[in-house]
């Protein structure tokens, strides 16, 4: 089978194409998949979560997948974060130190994140803020993976890439996991059926939970919305047919054509913002100031 892919971007439009590439190969078996992308001008290299997500499922179907006809400009952004790696290219050394290195984790590994985390994180135009605040901010991206582990019940990992673009002024941080999705978690936790996009916006909701018992509460995307907020980033969420984003204290909801297999977080962070943060939790408070 040949797929062909155009110009894949941290938006609405790339999260569809992908769901629609999720979509053309999911029955295939012991076939060879030929991802075509002459056609491919501009890449986001945090969409390899997504993507790597997509046809990692594919090659466990006995699937031998192959990436080819890539543009020269496009090859060495995917070379250099060590996505191509998986499909037979060498890797090329990140002499810029903008990439964030793609990478599957299975759903126990939470040392070899953390550690991938607090590597990464670091640097790369991130805004200046107080020890305390950063400390929280990585304990907030580390409960994301903790939320995928728990509540996907994924038994083929969970990915994640990111990219500093210092042209654009941002870093973007996405994380992808191959689960049950938002919408059958909450109907299976709560028994409230929602369709994709709203169960999303129920869950994201900071009074709304499906975490039980001794299982600590999720604070992790209400402090990163928060920073996010105020930095003038962006979070966007994709899970089943759902599309939701929140930028700039806007909420955007949007239904695709065709699910993604599981559920991607994507974080984009400001990074032309000049401001200085901290907690006020340093008076008393968890609010960012």
């Amino acid at each position: 089978m040949k797929v062909h892919l155009s110009d894949i971007r941290s938006s609405y439009e790339g999260f569809a194409k992908l769901s629609d590439l999720a979509r053309k190969i999911e029955d295939c078996f012991l076939d060879e998949i030929d991802i075509d992308m002459s056609c491919v001008r501009w890449f986001d290299a945090n969409m390899c979560a997504a993507t790597g997500a997509i046809l990692y499922r594919a090659s466990q179907s006995v699937n031998n997948v192959v990436i080819g006809r890539i543009r020269d400009n496009v090859e060495t952004i995917l070379r250099r974060n060590g996505f191509l790696a998986n499909y037979g290219y060498p890797a090329i050394a990140d002499t810029f130190r903008t990439t964030i290195r793609y990478n599957r984790f299975g759903p126990g590994e939470d040392r070899r994140w953390a550690s991938y985390v607090n590597e990464h994180l670091r640097g790369k135009g991130m805004p200046r803020m107080t020890r305390a605040l950063r400390k929280k901010l990585v304990e907030s991206v580390l409960e994301v993976f903790s939320n995928a582990a728990i509540h996907s019940r994924t038994k083929l990992g969970i990915f994640s890439c990111g990219q500093f673009f210092p042209k654009k002024e941002r870093l973007d941080f996405s994380v992808a996991d191959l689960g049950i999705g938002i919408r059958r978690n909450i109907l299976e936790k709560k028994n409230i059926d929602l369709p994709a996009e709203q169960a999303i916006r129920w869950a994201v909701s900071e009074r709304n939970t499906t975490k039980t018992g001794s299982v600590p509460g999720g604070s992790g995307l209400k402090i990163l919305r928060e920073f996010l907020s105020m930095n003038g980033g962006r979070i966007q969420i994709i899970s089943d047919r759902g599309y939701w984003e929140f930028c700039q204290g806007e909420e955007v909801t949007e239904r695709m054509a065709s699910p993604f297999p599981g559920t991607v977080v994507n974080l984009e962070f400001n990074t032309a913002d000049t401001n200085s943060y901290c907690l006020s939790s340093e008076m008393g408070s968890d609010d960012i100031l």
